[in-house]
């Protein structure tokens, strides 16, 4: 009997860097199409300003390197860098915001440390931050969801704004835009008015509907089963996110029964904002992230600490891409002090 024999190594080899960013844009489906479910067109703007920018900046820089563009192009670490900045940017923001995030992805946190596989900050969120600190005016620029008022803009008016800057006759950017629950939470306690008090005002009781607001529950439990089915295919590590959202409920809980008038709930927590798109799909970025079993933990309870800390007392609404670019500056020392035991080896 003839048995067939193949070259060694006989060990099944890891999932090459093109297909584990083209999983991860996979498992990103579900979330990307409830947010346009949501909150409409400029969600579609978002991804194809982003997407264009970003393979467009990496195209130039590579060939500026003299680097092969089309073999680095296909890798994928670009389309993904997009596709996290598209989803993560206000669905009514201006193209060039979106633009000038894509270029500061791309040319300064990832390039200029040397490419893929040597920049130190998660590309996407060094892009965020970039434009959430220069324009936190138009960062605030969030179509109202589906169900509320009058939900998003229809295509005309979205494009006419994101690309134009212009408005039909009589509308102002207020009328079409609304502030996220996050955010309109944080500007109420401002002014003094409570949590309950604010969910059940005839103004905005219709944003807050279901468990974290119109909308957002949805995309969120979009984003985790996705982010589940990269955890089942081992492209995510497992503790980076169980961390994460474990000490995020742990704290939202704590100081929501200290004072539950003034602390947003566990569940509202849980499912809002970028929560999900964080917990599995940002944080668990594999080059920025710690990379030993403790310091993995360590990594994920540090941002949701970070990331409860902003959004309660901070100055901006979501503090995801604070928190990840903060413990990206942690993860070498977190990595240096948790190094696993050297099997053998007594003094270690």
């Amino acid at each position: 009997m003839l048995f067939k024999q193949s070259p060694s190594p006989h060990i099944k080899q890891s999932l090459s860097v093109h297909d584990m960013m083209f999983m991860v844009i996979y498992a990103l489906v579900p979330g990307a199409l409830a947010s346009i479910y949501f909150f409409g067109w400029g969600v579609l703007f978002n991804l194809a300003i982003a997407i264009s920018i970003c393979l467009a900046t990496e195209a130039i820089i590579l060939k500026l390197r003299q680097r092969d563009v089309a073999h680095t192009l296909q890798d994928g670490s670009a389309l993904l860098t997009a596709c996290l900045l598209a989803l993560a940017l206000p669905s009514l923001a201006p193209w060039w915001i979106t633009a000038i995030a894509s270029i500061s992805a791309i040319a300064v946190a990832k390039h200029l440390y040397g490419g893929l596989g040597f920049n130190p900050f998660n590309p996407a969120m060094v892009g965020y931050i970039v434009v959430m600190i220069s324009f936190p005016l138009e960062m605030t620029l969030w179509s109202a969801p589906l169900g509320v008022n009058d939900g998003w803009p229809d295509f005309s008016t979205t494009f006419n704004w994101v690309f134009l800057g212009a408005l039909p006759y009589g509308e102002t950017i207020d009328s079409i835009s609304m502030a996220t629950p996050i955010e309109l939470i944080k500007t109420q306690l401002n002014q003094m008015h409570d949590i309950t008090e604010t969910r059940n005002s005839k103004e905005f009781s219709a944003l807050f509907s279901g468990l974290s607001g119109a909308g957002w529950q949805w995309i969120n439990l979009c984003f985790l089963a996705g982010g589940l089915w990269l955890v089942k295919k081992d492209v995510a590590d497992w503790r980076i996110p169980t961390a994460f959202l474990i000490t995020l409920v742990l704290i939202s809980n704590i100081f929501s029964v200290i004072d539950y008038s003034t602390n947003s709930s566990t569940l509202f927590h849980v499912f809002s904002g970028g929560t999900m798109l964080c917990a599995f799909f940002i944080a668990t970025d594999p080059v920025t992230a710690s990379t030993t079993p403790k310091g993995r933990w360590i990594y994920g309870i540090g941002i949701a600490a970070l990331v409860y800390i902003i959004r309660s007392w901070g100055g901006y609404p979501d503090g995801i891409a604070f928190a990840v670019v903060l413990m990206n500056m942690a993860a070498p020392l977190i990595d240096y002090y948790t190094q696993p035991k050297v099997y053998g080896d007594p003094n270690k």
